[in-house]
């Protein structure tokens, strides 16, 4: 029963990922780096201390009295992951919701299964797995396969993306992909699925804040809660800087009174949007603590957003127009993603 309710949380959790960025295609009138700078806000700094107050109302105090070191490295882990959730709405934004999704999150659920590891082969931890234990068990091999079945499937939608490109004129490919450039694209696609990896490591840095959620009494379902404030804390910076900057280059920060757009909807999409986002986390970490697997649980966590982000990338008609061959070809690179990410979680439970 405890398995089940985890795959349901993730599953939420994964919708929510997976779709939050569609209100931000009803903003009309904005720069990018002005509705996202409004969506982090919501989903990096509002929203996160409002969830863990209602769920671990001590969480303050929990954070104040832990470790400079653990909350120092759970903070560099959400500086990281940082950019690449930054470069990640880059990513959809060349791409769109089917390619762009497909490539970020296959890079993330493979190196989100892999980069612990590493972290725990230079710093050995009791009842934690090195990536020297992952090479010799056969669980660990089965998920090394699986990190390589994910490059294999991600470069299948990358020649996708190729054939897309090459079949549509600049004008069908902008009507579902305002910005389409696959190059661009797919070079913050990767670095975006590296740098996303992190918030894997964060959550794993972070445990001692859980525990001592749990601990001083509060309920293990929410426990995560108090890590994601610290590790959004580092995701906020990194995001807020770049969109301040980018928004004082361009000038963009005239959007807030420009009257010649919905200021009031824009607003509210981009809020939605955010706060959409953090609903992710909130379930995963619910999800994760019915698993008590952080890799397999980000694997799920992948596998459902991959999903439902393609679902919405045919909603959108991104693939439309396009010859069978090509719908063939993403479709095929969808499922070897999706098959790597399986045999992660395969490995993982081995």
């Amino acid at each position: 029963m405890q398995a089940i309710l985890g795959v349901i949380f993730h599953s939420l959790g994964g919708v929510a990922a997976g779709s939050f960025y569609m209100p931000y295609n009803k903003v009309k009138g904005w720069a990018w780096e002005t509705y996202w700078m409004v969506g982090g806000v919501m989903s990096w700094l509002i929203v996160p201390p409002i969830a863990a107050y209602l769920t671990v109302p001590g969480f303050v105090d929990i954070i104040a009295s832990s470790s400079s070191i653990i909350l120092g490295f759970t903070f560099l882990m959400g500086l990281l992951w940082g950019v690449g959730g930054l470069s990640y709405g880059l990513g959809v934004r060349y791409l769109g919701m089917s390619l762009g999704n497909s490539v970020v999150l296959g890079f993330c659920a493979a190196f989100g299964a892999v980069v612990p590891s590493i972290y725990y082969n230079l710093n050995p931890q009791d009842g934690k797995i090195s990536f020297t234990d992952m090479i010799s068990s056969s669980g660990g091999r089965v998920v090394l396969l699986g990190v390589l079945v994910c490059l294999i499937g991600i470069a299948i939608c990358g020649k996708a993306g190729m054939l897309k490109e090459k079949e549509l004129s600049e004008e069908e490919k902008k009507k579902s992909v305002t910005e389409f450039n696959l190059v661009k694209g797919l070079i913050v696609a990767v670095l975006s699925g590296i740098l996303s990896s992190f918030f894997s490591f964060g959550i794993e840095v972070g445990k001692p804040l859980a525990d001592a959620a749990v601990a001083a009494g509060y309920d293990h379902l929410f426990a995560n809660n108090v890590t994601f404030v610290v590790i959004l804390w580092g995701g906020l910076a990194t995001n807020l800087v770049w969109t301040t900057m980018l928004s004082i280059k361009k000038k963009s920060y005239k959007d807030f009174i420009n009257t010649n757009t919905p200021i009031r909807k824009n607003l509210l999409f981009s809020a939605l949007a955010g706060t959409i986002w953090f609903l992710q986390f909130f379930f995963y970490g619910m999800g994760e603590s019915k698993l008590g697997n952080g890799a397999s649980s980000w694997i799920l966590h992948m596998s459902t957003i991959i999903l439902t982000a393609n679902l919405w990338g045919i909603y959108r008609k991104e693939w439309f127009g396009v010859a069978k061959k090509t719908k063939l070809t993403i479709t095929t690179g969808i499922i070897v993603i999706i098959l790597s990410v399986v045999l992660v979680g395969v490995g993982n439970s081995i």
